[in-house]
Parts: C-alpha cells; sequence; structure tokens
C-alpha cells in the first residue's frame, strides 16, 4: 500500500537508517532525517499515528579500527561520536519518537534472540568462507562480483578471506523475493531502484555471511551459539526496526500495530535493505517493509562530495550560518527527492534571498505593519460584516491540500513550490488591493481592514501548512500573528482551515523573519562594530556581574584601538602558581546556552568527576567538533553563574585573528593528568 493510501487510524512507522559512528554527520545525514521529519509531522497533522525511528549503528570493523587509532576501547570511542548526531537532531528540530544505538541492551538481546531463532529453524549454517572483502563497505564478494579487484560498490581494493564462518541461507528465500516484488511494484522506490534491484535479482544469491571470528575483530554482538564470534554489523544493523518495538511494553502487540515499516535510505544501502532485509524478515516470519524509499545523493557544485576534494558540506555549520529551518527549506526544495542533487552555496543564497525572505519574510513584515498601523487602541479587529476573498478562500481549499498530499508521496519539491504558489497568490493579493492606498481614505477603513483580514488569514493557514518543513519559523509567524495555534498539536482539518484567525489581535510590527544574503553569504547590512580586544571577540566570558549574567563590555571611542597582545602581569612566585589547579579534561557533550550566541555549556572528565564549564567559544567551534577532545581547564577556579549556568571551571584558550583556539595535548593523555 502506498503511503498517501494509508487510512487515518492506520500507524506510520518511519525509520531512517541507523548512522555509522565511524565519522561526524555529513549532509546526507541530514537530508534523510529531515526528509523523515518532514513526513512524520505531516502525517501527525493528517490524524495518522507516527512512530519516528532513528539511531546509530555503532559495531563493525571500520568503528574497531577508528578506536583503535586513538588507543580507546571502542565503547568509549563510541559513546563520544553518538551525541553528535543526537545534538544534531535536536538542532535541527528533528521530531524522533526514539533514537536507538545498536550497543545497547535492549538491541543486543534483540539481535541476539534473531539468530538463536533463525539457528534453531535450520537457517544459519557454519561454513568456509574464501572470497573477497571490502573493509570499507565491510562486505563480502564473490569472485564474479569482483573486477580488477576492486569492490563494485566503492571501486576500493578488495582483499582476499578464507576462514570458517556462519551463513544465513539467504540463496534459499530468491524466487519468493523475486515473486513479492512483481506482486509490490510500489514497494521499492522511486521506479528506477525497483528496477535495480529487479536487475540484481536475475543473478543467483549467495548465502550471507552473519559473522566475524573474535580473533580478527571483538568488536560486535556476540553469536549466542558460537562464543568466538560476533555478528556481522549489516545483520546486527538491519534488526534494529523490530529490535525496538519488541523491546517495548506488549512487544507482540507493538510490532504488529506497527509493522511494517517505511525506510527512508540513501541509495547506497539500497541492496542490504532490499535483498537482505526482506529475506530476513520472511525468515522470522515477518512481512517485509511497507515501502523503502532510496534517495540520491548530494554533489557539490557539480562534483562529487568527498572529504578528499575538500567539499564536503557540515550541516551543522550551515545551519548555524543561515538557520536550521532554512537548510531545512533548501534540502527539501532544491532537488526532486530520490534524484541526486547539487549543493551551492549560490542556490542557497538565492532560495534564501527569494523565496524566504521576499517572499516569505517581507509578506508578513508589511501585512503585520499595516494592519498594526489600521488598529484602533492597539487592537487590529476583524470588521463586522467581513466576508472573505472567494479568490483566496477557493486558492486555500484547492491549492493548499496538495502540499501534504504531495508531501506524503515524498515529492517535496512539488509540495513546497505548491505552497508558494498560494504565498505568490497572497503577495499578489497586496499589490492588487493596494492597502496603503486604502489607508489614506478615512472612508475606505472598512475596506482596508477587510483586505488586511484576508491577509493575515491566508498568512495564518500558510505558516500551518509550512509547519513539517520549518517549524521554527511556523512558530514565529503563529506568534508575529498572535494566534493560538500549538505546533505540537497542528490539524489540517482545523488549524488548516480557513476562518480561525482570532476577531481581535494585538499586533506589533515584527522583526524580518529572514535575513538577506551577499553573494558571499553575508548578511546584507553592516554589521555592529565588535571591540577588538573586547571579550565577545577574544571569545573570552566577560567578568559575570552579581546577578550572574555577563557585564557588557564599554565600546571604544572614535578612533581608539586596542592591540590583541597584552602588556606584561606582574611576576609570581612558585608558590602561587603551585595554588592553580590545571587540568586535561575531556569534553564529553557540549550544547548552546539558552538566549546566548556566544556561551557553551561544556560537560568535562577532570579525572576525579566531571564537571560543568560554561564557555565563551560558540563563534569559534561547534558543539559536535568538541566532543572528545582534551582540552585545558582551570579547575578550582570559584563557581559563577553564567546566563543561569553555573560553571566550575573555566576553559583556556588563546586568542587568533579571527577567534580562539583552544589548549589542547600532542598525544593522548588520561583526564586529571598532572600538569607541571
Amino acid at each position: 500500500m502506498a503511503q498517501d493510501e494509508m487510512s487515518p487510524r492506520e500507524w506510520l512507522y518511519l525509520t531512517t537508517p541507523i548512522y555509522y559512528v565511524n565519522d561526524i554527520p555529513h549532509i546526507g545525514h541530514a537530508y534523510t532525517t529531515i526528509a523523515c521529519d518532514v513526513v512524520a509531522r505531516t502525517s501527525r497533522m493528517t490524524g495518522t499515528p507516527v512512530f519516528f525511528l532513528t539511531g546509530t549503528d555503532e559495531h563493525g570493523q571500520k568503528v574497531w579500527q577508528s578506536a583503535q587509532k586513538l588507543n580507546l576501547p571502542a565503547k568509549i570511542y563510541v559513546d563520544r561520536i553518538m551525541p553528535r548526531f543526537r545534538d544534531l537532531w535536536k538542532f535541527l528540530h528533528i521530531s524522533n519518537d526514539d533514537f536507538i544505538r545498536t550497543t545497547e541492551e535492549r538491541h543486543i538481546l534483540g539481535v541476539q534472540e534473531a539468530l538463536n531463532q533463525l539457528w534453531k529453524k535450520g537457517d544459519i549454517y557454519e561454513g568456509p568462507y574464501e572470497g573477497w572483502y571490502c573493509m570499507f563497505d565491510e562486505r563480502f564478494w564473490t569472485q564474479k562480483d569482483v573486477s580488477d579487484g576492486l569492490c563494485p560498490d566503492c571501486k576500493r581494493p578488495v582483499e582476499q578471506v578464507l576462514e570458517t564462518n556462519y551463513f544465513f541461507k539467504m540463496s534459499q528465500y530468491q524466487d519468493w523475493l523475486v515473486s513479492w516484488y512483481r506482486e509490490h511494484p510500489d514497494a521499492i522506490r522511486p521506479e528506477s531502484r525497483y528496477n535495480e534491484i529487479m536487475g540484481f535479482l536475475e543473478k543467483p544469491l549467495e548465502d550471507l555471511c552473519i559473522s566475524r571470528p573474535v580473533s580478527r575483530m571483538p568488536w560486535g554482538i556476540p553469536i549466542p551459539f558460537a562464543k568466538d564470534y560476533v555478528t556481522y554489523v549489516w545483520f546486527d544493523a538491519l534488526l534494529n526496526y523490530i529490535t525496538v518495538p519488541l523491546s517495548m511494553p506488549g512487544t507482540a502487540e507493538n510490532l504488529k500495530r506497527l509493522w511494517p515499516a517505511t525506510h527512508v535510505i540513501g541509495k547506497d544501502i539500497l541492496t542490504t535493505h532490499a535483498v537482505y532485509w526482506p529475506t530476513i524478515l520472511h525468515a522470522l516470519g515477518l512481512e517485509p517493509a511497507r515501502l523503502i524509499f532510496a534517495h540520491g545523493w548530494w554533489t557539490v557544485n557539480g562534483e562529487k562530495m568527498s572529504k578528499s576534494r575538500g567539499n564536503a558540506v557540515d550541516p551543522v555549520l550551515y545551519a548555524e550560518r543561515f538557520g536550521s529551518d532554512t537548510l531545512r527549506y533548501f534540502l527539501m526544495r532544491e532537488g526532486q527527492f530520490g534524484q541526486d542533487s547539487d549543493f551551492s552555496d549560490s542556490s542557497l543564497i538565492q532560495r534564501v534571498n527569494a523565496d524566504l525572505a521576499n517572499d516569505l519574510g517581507n509578506l508578513l513584515s508589511r501585512v503585520v505593519a499595516m494592519a498594526s498601523r489600521s488598529a484602533e487602541d492597539g487592537m487590529f479587529r476583524i470588521p463586522e460584516g467581513y466576508v472573505p476573498s472567494p479568490e483566496l478562500l477557493q486558492a486555500a481549499r484547492e491549492i493548499l491540500p496538495e502540499v501534504p498530499r504531495l508531501t506524503l508521496r515524498f515529492e517535496f519539491h512539488k509540495a513546497l513550490g505548491t505552497l508558494w504558489t498560494f504565498i505568490s497568490l497572497l503577495n499578489r493579493y497586496v499589490d492588487s488591493k493596494a492597502p496603503w492606498v486604502l489607508a489614506k481614505d478615512p472612508d475606505r477603513k472598512h475596506e482596508l481592514d477587510c483586505v488586511l483580514s484576508d491577509l493575515l488569514e491566508g498568512i495564518r493557514v500558510t505558516a500551518v501548512y509550512l509547519a513539517p518543513f520549518m517549524p521554527q519559523t511556523a512558530i514565529r509567524i503563529i506568534e508575529s500573528l498572535k494566534s493560538s495555534e500549538s505546533l505540537t498539536g497542528l490539524s489540517y482539518q482545523t488549524d488548516g482551515a480557513w476562518g480561525r484567525l482570532p476577531k481581535t489581535l494585538a499586533l506589533e510590527p515584527v522583526l524580518p523573519l529572514f535575513e538577506k544574503r551577499n553573494p558571499d553569504g553575508s548578511v546584507q547590512k553592516e554589521p555592529r562594530p565588535a571591540r577588538v580586544g573586547s571579550p565577545e571577540r577574544r571569545g573570552e566570558i566577560p567578568a559575570p556581574s552579581p546577578s550572574g549574567e555577563p557585564i557588557p563590555a564599554e565600546p571604544l571611542k572614535t578612533g581608539e584601538s586596542q592591540p590583541l597582545t597584552r602588556p606584561a602581569k606582574p611576576e609570581i612566585d612558585l608558590e602561587a602558581f603551585q595554588g592553580i589547579e590545571l587540568t586535561p579534561a575531556t569534553v564529553l557533550a557540549a550544547e548552546p546556552v539558552p538566549k546566548s550566541k556566544k556561551l557553551l555549556k561544556l560537560t568535562v572528565d577532570i579525572g576525579r568527576e566531571k564537571r560543568t564549564v560554561v564557555a565563551g567559544i560558540a563563534g569559534s567551534y561547534t558543539p559536535g567538533e568538541l566532543i572528545g577532545k582534551t582540552i585545558l581547564v582551570l579547575a578550582n577556579l570559584k563557581p559563577a553563574k553564567l546566563m543561569g549556568v553555573e560553571s566550575q571551571g573555566m576553559v583556556l584558550a588563546a586568542q587568533t585573528e579571527t577567534g580562539v583556539s583552544l589548549i589542547t595535548f600532542d598525544r593522548d593523555l588520561k583526564p586529571g593528568s598532572e600538569i607541571r
């Protein structure tokens, strides 16, 4: 059954892949997760109950090797990397219902139960393996798959392996899988991906190696019937989609209620999800997924994105620079979901300026400003006898319902294009009715207020339909209109209907929703000059006032300058120095301090305990890049409250021309090691 054909009461169980923690999140991770979030939010607004799952894949050889390079236990390594994904989803306002880690006990027990079930059924056997292995994909290949010694997927060199392993009898389910896909051609989308899998299944399937010897790779879920082996990472990872509902209270009922699922993935992992996964499910007595949607990749200025090319897009940096909602909008609007798309700063800036700042932001600003001027006693009132514009009313009823319909078909670019058609209609209505002209004639005030009522209500329903894509922007619009909708309980049927604007509004002029950008991405206005030597410029925390709030630095007088270097301080003796406790500290977590653009709240391990330290380094470091760093902390500084958060120490950093540079160490050491 296709996504948009689901009955309102039927659950949507929606999943992203679980993301591999051998590296930090990239734009592809954000793309998949934002798309799922948009579908989840849209489905909830249609009345469909949703369970939205994401998480991290924390086993496997690449993770093990990454931990080995840092001389860390694998669990410590994944504990440090995982928050980068979890925190990014919070930053991007992802509304997932659960977050699974494959190192959690609930998942480990579920995987071992599935292994035992298949072992007892006879679907797993022990046997020799000789063939080719791709380290990058952590995948075995047969001789017929490999050409010129390269992996057929990633084109990296493969190595020959000869060892005894355990195998899942995947080959015996090939005929069933082909028949099932012929009966369910919409189970894989877009159509090109379905054709790709059907072509793949024309070749005989091999049995799937599902183990790794502990002697070669100890990091994984132990196989319960073979103590010298751990589970192959792909077998382990795929099972997260059922181990989560099975770990909830009322396990069987939960799985029955949620299953089958809808999986949204990148096209690079299509084979594992569309071949491995359904055969495993079938062997376990479960239906295949309802839908597997495999989207395309992002290129950068027409070139393949990669770290080696230096063109990888960091979603954290773009979200911090342009706003999380702007990034969400661009990724969903710019390309066709399912096809490859191109990411460029020029395209992003064009979308910001034309779509967001001009079409939407300027519409809100000028309509609210005109309504505020037309208000009496500070209150704008919908006039007696007001009748909505037939043109706008018809457009709202015909155009806007297409937005969720297209969204649930994963046609995000069309959905947003449709919404912007309605926004353009509102802008044309402003131009045609010319309320600034009506405002000059006191006898036409009733007509003016009717026009403004049309526009205010049009903007309100726009915010409702925009909410799944740009939740924070929708909140700002609704708050600007002094309307009463709650983003957590929005409904297309009620909130999306024309005519719910309050009869009386205490409107005030609003700040721009979006700032226009120059070609280099900078804001199109003269920035307020920062004092060269000020704590804000240096990235330091100003001394707290008695209330705990930072004291703003005094502005420089005209023509005054201050060097970046400081004058020498008075000498101290050894005893004074020994009274200072400097200690290496490992950053365990980092997050912005609410209502502050400069401060980050760090949780650090100083050896004997964990501390909270507030540091004014947000202009130089993102929370994600701090996790796992070992930095230098002044540990015996008297605690002080900064923006309501108690700081139990001070982070030490050096000033640079562009910000600050944290003091770190050139080799691994334990937190709390003596500084001398």
